[in-house]
């Protein structure tokens, strides 16, 4: 197949875990091209399964792991099997499927570094009769690296802007941000905190998965006791590169930091939401300090409260989505891993060791053949 036609699948689900992104992708000159995009639900409780053992809430047998690693792939392959329905496309155009599957443990620092992703590869490679490139991390974990941020590079192909420094803010369960400076460095890390302590704390006390618009933490007033203490934590004051998730910012995190019960729920909403953009705020003056504006994207950007208090923290720098520049916030992320898939079919890099501290530049993921007759 000529690359420069070819079509590539992107898929991931992040640290929410609130649905599969879906997205199909052409390339222009190596830039990606937005064919088509989906979000696919996650069975609730599959989802919440997930959740548990990705905060350490639960724990796993070999055989109902390695029956969990099925299940997950399984409903990868209904992402990118809805997708092509839906954009009307046949699984002949696309070339290949970069498959970023579901975070279970993210552990980049130890005697044993590791990452941990699950949802069978070859499951999809059978089911939707594509390429699949998946397990992205590893080869970054083993050459010294964090595994993460891997979407720097692609945030400088997008936006980077000669003789200005850009900040690109993505807003998943964990914030990281990318720094693309004036001399054309690029500098990328997880800040902390963003949805995901914020939807677990809804779940808990309203049984709702996440604060639409941010208005239960709105309803709540800012505890700063509570915001010290949090803000105190080591994770914030490490240098990067640094990586985090679920595993490490839990609600049983929060609650070793104080006394909830004596709280007012919705104000642990508010201050939670506050640690988010106080924390996001506070690495980009220390990090970007010549930016003059943030490009934001993920989930986040539609928690109004969230966006209202980042703009007001981040100030004079301008605050905006990516859309602003004809970039989906909602996909960017699921477009990398289209982006990352093509990379490594064509032998090139996909991690900036500036940004994960690997060793060196390193093509990244594993190759998933399909079966050389199609399914039916």
């Amino acid at each position: 197949m000529d690359d420069a036609s070819a079509l590539y699948i992107g898929l991931i689900s992040g640290t929410s875990a609130d649905g599969i992104d879906a997205v199909l992708a052409g390339f222009k000159r190596g830039v990606p091209q937005l064919h088509a995009s989906y979000s696919h639900p996650w069975p609730e409780d599959l989802r919440k399964r997930m959740l548990a053992l990705a905060q350490g809430e639960a724990t796993l047998d070999l055989d109902a792991f390695g029956r969990l690693d099925v299940q997950i792939g399984h409903c990868f392959a209904d992402a990118a099997l809805q997708l092509l329905e839906r954009s009307s496309t046949p699984a002949t155009r696309v070339r290949a499927i970069g498959s970023h599957g579901q975070t279970l443990r993210h552990r980049p620092a130890g005697a044993y570094p590791f990452t941990l992703q699950l949802g069978d590869p070859s499951v999809i490679a059978e089911r939707c009769g594509i390429d699949v490139v998946a397990d992205f991390r590893r080869t970054d974990v083993a050459a010294g690296g964090q595994g993460a941020p891997l979407l720097p590079a692609l945030h400088a192909m997008l936006l980077a802007r000669p003789g200005h420094t850009r900040v690109v803010l993505n807003l998943g369960g964990i914030a990281n941000i990318t720094v693309l400076g004036v001399d054309g460095r690029v500098l990328g890390f997880d800040t902390g905190p963003a949805n995901g302590l914020l939807d677990a704390w809804c779940l808990r006390q309203r049984g709702e998965p996440f604060d639409r618009d941010g208005a239960y933490a709105a309803a709540g007033r800012l505890d700063p006791n509570l915001l010290d203490t949090l803000l105190a934590d080591p994770y914030f004051a490490l240098p990067p590169p640094k990586s985090t998730g679920r595993e490490y910012f839990h609600l049983d995190w929060l609650s070793a930091h104080a006394p909830l019960a004596a709280l007012d729920p919705a104000d642990v909403q508010a201050t939670l939401l506050e640690l988010t953009a106080r924390s996001v705020a506070l690495a980009i003056a220390q990090h970007a300090p010549d930016a003059n504006e943030v490009l934001a994207c993920g989930g986040g950007v539609h928690n109004t409260a969230l966006m209202r208090r980042l703009s007001v923290l981040l100030a004079p720098r301008v605050l905006q989505g990516t859309s602003r520049y004809g970039i989906d916030p909602d996909f960017l992320e699921a477009t990398a891993f289209a982006w990352l898939a093509r990379q490594r079919l064509l032998g090139l890099p996909g991690n900036l060791p500036a940004v994960t501290g690997a060793r060196g530049p390193r093509v990244l993921g594993a190759i998933y053949s399909a079966p050389t007759v199609r399914p039916a």
